[in-house]
């Protein structure tokens, strides 16, 4: 089985790859549309990208690929917990705190805000496809000044020299990771936790229809099935058209989430499940 992830190597979704999976043939991709597009193109047999992070909020380019250009099911979730570093090339070492550049993802840049803004107030942040990509322009631009946010995984990988641990603002700090197939997948050996099953879908709910969410909740609600999450999402067709992600704590079954799709449907509302799946911690 072949996998493709969010690269370049040492990302944190590479770490979320090797707590999942024991196959050693894994692609990395260098953005989430090419991963996305790799799977759904059969280049590989499963994508695993980032979804959501407990301090940002969703990755919007999973969850807008997802809704907007694909059809692919999510088959399994991963929660990792993030920790962020400060790496420099080990010639930097000694004159860090000098840096004139820090180079991260847009989301790991956010998530060390405070630490950044104190020690390296006025320094130039510049964003990257990812973490490892980061790190990867430190070790080839040793003599520009610039520092990486990354994980351990990235200094190791491109010989970094880590100059600060534990950058982050927050100690609870994971990311999420979903595994996309067309296939069925099983997981032997899981270097996690089981959690629990989900089950993600979206509503579109009926235009100028007043309580029409009170009703959706509701259909839930009297079924006594747990929403863990429900977030609003442009639709892309004007302003102020939005629907819903819906984050539901069960798997899909044969009576209750059947029950209250077809309630909703006949309330006007569109349903699209995106996908039933475990749901792992590390």
């Amino acid at each position: 089985m072949k996998i493709g992830y969010l690269g370049p190597k040492a990302t944190f979704t590479e770490m979320a790859v090797r707590s999942l999976f024991s196959e050693d043939d894994v692609q990395p991709y260098f953005s989430i549309p090419d991963c996305l597009d790799a799977v759904s193109e059969r280049e590989v047999e499963v994508a695993v990208v980032p979804l959501e992070n407990a301090i940002e909020g969703s990755v919007n380019i999973t969850l807008d690929y997802l809704i907007h250009e694909m059809d692919i099911p999510i088959v399994a979730e991963v929660t990792l917990p993030i920790k962020q570093h400060l790496m420099v090339h080990p010639v930097n070492k000694e004159n860090w705190t000098q840096v004139k550049r820090i180079c991260s993802h847009s989301h790991a840049i956010a998530q060390c805000h405070k630490f950044l803004h104190k020690r390296f107030n006025g320094v130039v942040l510049e964003s990257a496809a990812s973490t490892a990509e980061a790190a990867r322009i430190v070790k080839e631009h040793k003599e520009s000044g610039i520092a990486a946010i990354a994980n351990e995984l990235a200094a190791t990988e491109y010989g970094l020299e880590i100059v600060a641990r534990d950058i982050h603002d927050y100690e609870y700090n994971h990311t999420s990771f979903v595994v996309l197939s067309n296939e069925k997948i099983d997981f032997p050996g899981l270097n996690v936790a089981f959690s629990g099953f989900k089950t993600k879908m979206m509503v579109t709910l009926p235009s100028n229809q007043a309580g029409a969410l009170h009703q959706v909740l509701s259909a839930f609600a009297w079924r006594k099935v747990n929403l863990s999450k429900i977030e609003s999402r442009p639709m892309k067709t004007g302003i102020g058209n939005y629907f819903f992600i819906i984050d539901l704590e069960m798997k899909m079954d044969d009576v209750l989430i059947p029950g209250a799709i077809s309630e909703l449907e006949a309330l006007g509302c569109h349903i699209n499940v995106l996908g039933t799946y475990p749901s792992f911690l590390i």
